[in-house]
C-alpha cells in the first residue's frame, strides 16, 4: 500500500482480500489458534516464524488495523493497544526502566502527565518537563546522562500549543535518544511527524481515528529510522539477547524497522496484556475509512466556531491554532498547512462559575469526558481530566480554571453556533 495516497490508504490500507475472501477484514473473535504440531507452535514462541497463538499478544483483526495506521503515518511497524494511555506507557516503558530519565513537554494531556509524573515515577523513571516554546538552550539543559527519550504532543490537549517537532527532534538526536510524539489531535491527515524528524508516534485511537466514541484504543507506530544499535549501552533491551525469548536480539532478528514494535509486543503485551478486543479493532478500522473526510469537516467547523467565540463579549480569551492571531498560528501552518484539529479552548468570563454556567446552558453540545468524535461536546478540564494537578502544574500544562475545551463535531455549523450563542447568553 506504500504507493497509494493517504485517502486511499484510509479505505484500503492494511488488508487486501484474496479470491473469494471477505471484502471487509474479518473479526477473528477467538482467544486461541490451533496448530497441528507442538513444534509449529514452538516456532512462534521462539519468534522464528510469524503467526498467532494467543490473542493477548496478537490477533489478525488487530494487525490489519495496525497495518492501516502504519501506512497512514508512513511507518515500518505498528501495534494496537487497549487505550491511548497504554500506548503512551508501552512506547516509553519499551526503552526505559528504573533509573532512567525522560524529557517531556509540559503541555500534554493531564492523564499522560499523571502517568509520567506519578505512576512511572513510582517505577523509578524520572521525567523533566519543559515548556513547549522553550529555547533550544533550555531544552538542551534538561537532558541528563541517563535520558532515554523525549516526548511531546503535536497539538497539546487541551492547551492547544503546537510542538516544534524539528526543534525537539534535533535536541533528542543530538543526545542520542528518540523523539516520541503523540499525534492524536491532528491525525496523519493533517500532520505526519516522521516527516519532521520524530521517531515513534502514538495515538489515542479513541478520538478522531475511531471518530464515533464507540471504542477505546491506542496505537504505536515506529518510523524505523532511529538506529538503536548506535547506542547499545542505552538500549540493551533492543540490542542484546532477551533471555525471556531464548536469547533473541531484536535489532538483529527484526532490523531497525521491526525491532521496537516486536519487543513491545513480545515483552510488554505478553506481560501486561493491554490489547484491544478484536471487535473494538474492527470498529476502529471502520472509523479509519472515513478519517480523511471527517477531519477536514471538524477543522472547518472548529475554525468558524473559534471565529464566533473570539468576537463574543462573554469570552475572555481563546486558543485555536487556526486563528491568525493565535501564538501558535505560524508554527501550525508549518507543520499542519491543511488544518489543525476540531478542538477549541477558551475562557468564559466569570471564571470557573461562568464556565460551568455556560456548559449547563448547552442543548446540542453535551458535557462529556471525551473529545474529537462526530458529536460536539464540552469539558471543564480543571475539574475533570486535570483535576489531579495543583495550580502550578495546571499553569504549566496551559490549563486555567476558566478554560472550556470545546470539541466541535461534524453537525451543521449553523446549529453549533446557535447553541453556543444561546448558552453564552445565560452567563
Amino acid at each position: 500500500m506504500s504507493d497509494y495516497q493517504l485517502d486511499t490508504n484510509c479505505v484500503h490500507g492494511g488488508y487486501t482480500a484474496g479470491n473469494g475472501e471477505p471484502r471487509n477484514f474479518p473479526i477473528v473473535q477467538s482467544t486461541t489458534f490451533r496448530y497441528a504440531t507442538g513444534a509449529a507452535m514452538g516456532a512462534l514462541f521462539d519468534l522464528e516464524k510469524e503467526g498467532y497463538f494467543y490473542t493477548r499478544l496478537q490477533n489478525p483483526t488487530n494487525d490489519h488495523v495496525a497495518a492501516k495506521i502504519c501506512a497512514l503515518e508512513g511507518g515500518t511497524a505498528a501495534m494496537l493497544t487497549s487505550s491511548g494511555q497504554a500506548a503512551s506507557f508501552y512506547a516509553m516503558f519499551n526503552i526505559c526502566s528504573a533509573g532512567d530519565h525522560v524529557v517531556s513537554s509540559s503541555s500534554i494531556y493531564g492523564g499522560t502527565y499523571n502517568l509520567f509524573a506519578v505512576t512511572m515515577k513510582r517505577m523509578g523513571i524520572d521525567f523533566t518537563f519543559v515548556e513547549a516554546d522553550c529555547t533550544p538552550e533550555e531544552l538542551d539543559a534538561a537532558f541528563r546522562p541517563n535520558t532515554k527519550a523525549v516526548f511531546g504532543e503535536t497539538i497539546a490537549n487541551p492547551a492547544l500549543t503546537v510542538l516544534d517537532i524539528e526543534k525537539f527532534a534535533a535536541a533528542a538526536h543530538a543526545h542520542g535518544v528518540p523523539l516520541i510524539v503523540d499525534n492524536t489531535f491532528p491525525t496523519p491527515v493533517n500532520c505526519r511527524p516522521f516527516e519532521w524528524g520524530a521517531d515513534i508516534v502514538t495515538h489515542s485511537t479513541t478520538k478522531y481515528m475511531d471518530g464515533h466514541a464507540a471504542a477505546v484504543g491506542g496505537a504505536i507506530v515506529d518510523s524505523g529510522k532511529f538506529d538503536w544499535t548506535q547506542y547499545p549501552d542505552k538500549y540493551p533491551g533492543l540490542t542484546t539477547p532477551d533471555e525471556s525469548y531464548h536469547g533473541v536480539t531484536y535489532t538483529e532478528r527484526f532490523g531497525l524497522g521491526g525491532a521496537f514494535i516486536t519487543k513491545a509486543t513480545a515483552q510488554l503485551m505478553r506481560d501486561f496484556g493491554s490489547i484491544p478486543a478484536p471487535m473494538n479493532a474492527f470498529l476502529l478500522g471502520l472509523g479509519l475509512e472515513t478519517l480523511h473526510l471527517r477531519v477536514p469537516r471538524h477543522c472547518e467547523n472548529a475554525l468558524k466556531a473559534a471565529q464566533f467565540l473570539k468576537h463574543s463579549d462573554k469570552v475572555s480569551w481563546i486558543r485555536y491554532p487556526g486563528l491568525p492571531d493565535d501564538p501558535c498560528y505560524e508554527i501550525a501552518r508549518k507543520y499542519m498547512p491543511k488544518g489543525t484539529c476540531g478542538v477549541v479552548s477558551f475562557g468564559v468570563k466569570g471564571g470557573r462559575a461562568g464556565a460551568e454556567k455556560f456548559m449547563a446552558g448547552l442543548k446540542l453540545a453535551s458535557i462529556a469526558t471525551h473529545v474529537a468524535d462526530a458529536k460536539t461536546c464540552v469539558l471543564h478540564p480543571a475539574s475533570t481530566t486535570h483535576r489531579q494537578m495543583n495550580d502550578a502544574e495546571l499553569a504549566a500544562a496551559g490549563v486555567s480554571p476558566d478554560l472550556v475545551r470545546l470539541s466541535v463535531g461534524i453537525e451543521d455549523i449553523g446549529d453549533i453556533l446557535r447553541d453556543l450563542e444561546q448558552a453564552l447568553a445565560t452567563v
